[in-house]
C-alpha cells in the first residue's frame, strides 16, 4: 500500500478542516498500533513540527518497524556555510534523540531554497556525509513547483523528495516533473493529497477565500458522486493512481481515520481514477498552496 502517515498533526494544530486540534499522545499511540496492523511502513514528520519528534519517540514501540522521514531546521542568512551545515548536523542529531531512534529513512531539506542559496552544496554535502555514516538511507529535498525541481535536479544528485499533487494541484502532472523525477530515479512522496482537508469539505462550508472556486468544486463533487464515490475515494484514487508516486503522506487525528484512509485508498484500481480529472485542475497558486491562505486571510 502506498499510504504513509504524515505526523504534523502530533505537534501542531495543523489543517483547514481539522477541528479537533493537535492530536492526543494517547491517540497518536492508537494511531501507530493502527498503522502497524495495518502494516504501514512511512512516517513523515520534522523538526518544524513543535513536538511531533518527541511525541513520535514517546509513542512508537522499541521494535516498530517504521520508515522515518524527517526534514532539516529553519536556517538564517541569504546563503548558507559551515555554520548552518553544523546546524543541519546537529538539527538530525537532536531529531534521532527525539525519536529515540538509532537512524531515519530519509532526511530532506524542508526549505528547498536553502538549499539553492549561495553555499547550499554544504548543506547537500554535509546529508551525503551523514548518509555516508549510515544516520540516514535517502536524502534529498521538499518542494513546491517544477521551478525548485529543475533548480534542484540541475545542481544536485537527490533520493527523496516530497511535493504537492492533489485533483486541484495536478501541475506537476502536467508539466511532466513526475516523470522526470522517475527517469532520474528518484523516490517520489506525495503530500497534501486532501489540500488540508479542502477536497473533503463540502463546497457550502468552505472560507471565504474560496468563493471564487466554490462552484467548480461542487461540479467536481458532483462528478465523483457520478462515479459512486466518496470524497475520500476519490482524493486518494486519484493520487495513488499516479504510477509515478512511491508513497502518498496523510496526516489523521485518529486510529478510525487512518483505517478508513486504508480501506478508501484500497477501493480505487491503479490507473482508474485518472479518466476525467484533467478539468478540475486550478493553476491558482492562492487555492492550491496552503501557505498562500493565511496570507489571503490576512489581507482580508
Amino acid at each position: 500500500m502506498k499510504i504513509g502517515l504524515g505526523a504534523v498533526q502530533f505537534g501542531l494544530d495543523y489543517g483547514i478542516a481539522n477541528t479537533a486540534g493537535k492530536v492526543s499522545e494517547a491517540q497518536v499511540a492508537a494511531i501507530l498500533a493502527a498503522a502497524t496492523q495495518l502494516q504501514l511502513r512511512l512516517i513523515d514528520t520534522a523538526a518544524l513540527y513543535g513536538d511531533s519528534e518527541a511525541v513520535l519517540g514517546r509513542t512508537m514501540l522499541p521494535a516498530a518497524p517504521f520508515d522515518i522521514v524527517t526534514k532539516t531546521p529553519q536556517f538564517a542568512g541569504a546563503d548558507m556555510g559551515a555554520a548552518q551545515a553544523q546546524q543541519l548536523e546537529d538539527s538530525l542529531h537532536a531529531s534521532l534523540c527525539k525519536l529515540q531512534v538509532p537512524a531515519v529513512y530519509g532526511l530532506l531539506i524542508h526549505r528547498v531554497d536553502d538549499l539553492l542559496l549561495p553555499g547550499g552544496e554544504m548543506l547537500m554535502a554535509r546529508m551525503a556525509l551523514l548518509k555516508q555514516r549510515g544516520l540516514v538511507s535517502k536524502i534529498g529535498v521538499s518542494v513546491y513547483t517544477g521551478q525548485q525541481i529543475d533548480a534542484v535536479l540541475e545542481r544536485f544528485p537527490i533520493d527523496l523528495i516530497q511535493l504537492p499533487v492533489n485533483v486541484l494541484d495536478q501541475r506537476l502532472l502536467h508539466s511532466g516533473h513526475l516523470r522526470k523525477l522517475k527517469q532520474a530515479g528518484v523516490e517520489i512522496h506525495a503530500r497534501s493529497v486532501f489540500l488540508q482537508g479542502l477536497l473533503l469539505m463540502a463546497p457550502k462550508d468552505l472560507p471565504a477565500h474560496f468563493d471564487g472556486v466554490r462552484e467548480h468544486l461542487a461540479s467536481y463533487h458532483r462528478f465523483i458522486a457520478g462515479q459512486g464515490l466518496t470524497p475520500l475515494q476519490a482524493a486518494l484514487g486519484f493520487v495513488t493512481g499516479l504510477e509515478e508516486i512511491d508513497r502518498v503522506v496523510c496526516g489523521v487525528n485518529s486510529s478510525a481515520q487512518l483505517q478508513e484512509i486504508c480501506a478508501a485508498a484500497g477501493h480505487v484500481a491503479a490507473g482508474a481514477a485518472l479518466a476525467g480529472y484533467d478539468v478540475f485542475a486550478i493553476n491558482d497558486e492562492m487555492i492550491v498552496n496552503p501557505a498562500l491562505w493565511q496570507q489571503a486571510k490576512g489581507k482580508s
